[in-house]
């Protein structure tokens, strides 16, 4: 029997996808609907969530994963746990944490560099996965539980430019901007490609997703980690 891992303000399932390729039976939460999501799909908030897992969940999870909104008006949380924007100055972060920890799962927190929020147990980037151009320049910073430990690859240094007008200038480069419209950014069909995304073609979804490459990597060490108490509960034959 798989896993099961509880993917936590999770947007379109780009997290999701890494883990179940991984060996996850994926369950998402989202405060708004996802009908792109490609695993069993939740629409609940996700502190609730965590509160009451007896309530919101088929069956007990294994591990959790969670993508908190990071600042009240930071542009990466439009349309992920909306009704948290009006709360003044608020961040989901720390109460995550504390809902998690409090659980006593393990679990990974993930947020874009700079938030500044995170204790920064694991960076990655897609320059350290195997991608043709154009690629993105998207790096994530993960918080792991205690006892969690994943490999940190090597960041390669980035050569090239981004594509796109930079103060009147246009330049071409391997990298392209996964964000807004216009000035060069990325098309939907980029996107998809850059991040390893085939199952939704909505721009805001695309603009906020984690690569699934970043959670295959990291749950390819969440899988043993989750298993260890079992396989340790087993008897020698």
């Amino acid at each position: 029997m798989r896993p099961v891992l509880l993917d936590l303000y999770c947007c379109a399932g780009g997290a999701a996808m890494g883990y179940h390729r991984a060996g996850f039976d994926v369950i998402g939460v989202d405060i708004v609907p996802r009908p792109r999501y490609p695993f069993r799909f939740v629409q609940a908030d996700a502190l609730a969530v965590l509160a009451d897992l007896e309530r919101f969940m088929p069956v007990r999870p294994d591990a959790v994963h969670s993508s908190p909104p990071c600042q009240k008006d930071n542009p990466l949380t439009k349309g992920t746990n909306r009704r948290t924007r009006a709360q003044h100055h608020t961040s989901l972060t720390a109460a995550t944490r504390d809902r998690l920890e409090a659980l006593g799962l393990p679990y990974v927190i993930e947020q874009p560099t700079g938030s500044g929020e995170l204790r920064e147990d694991l960076l990655l980037c897609m320059d350290m996965f195997p991608v043709d151009p154009p690629r993105v320049w998207r790096h994530r910073v993960f918080e792991l539980s205690a006892g969690l430990a994943v490999q940190q690859l090597p960041h390669p240094k980035h050569s090239g430019r981004v594509r796109g007008w930079r103060h009147g200038v246009r330049y071409d480069g391997d990298y392209v901007a996964a964000y807004g419209n216009g000035g060069g950014k990325a098309t939907v069909p980029e996107m998809q490609h850059a991040l390893g995304i085939d199952w939704t073609d909505v721009r805001e979804e695309l603009t906020e997703a984690i690569p699934p490459a970043y959670t295959h990597h990291i749950g390819r060490y969440l899988i043993p980690h989750v298993m260890r108490p079992i396989w340790e509960k087993c008897p020698t034959p």
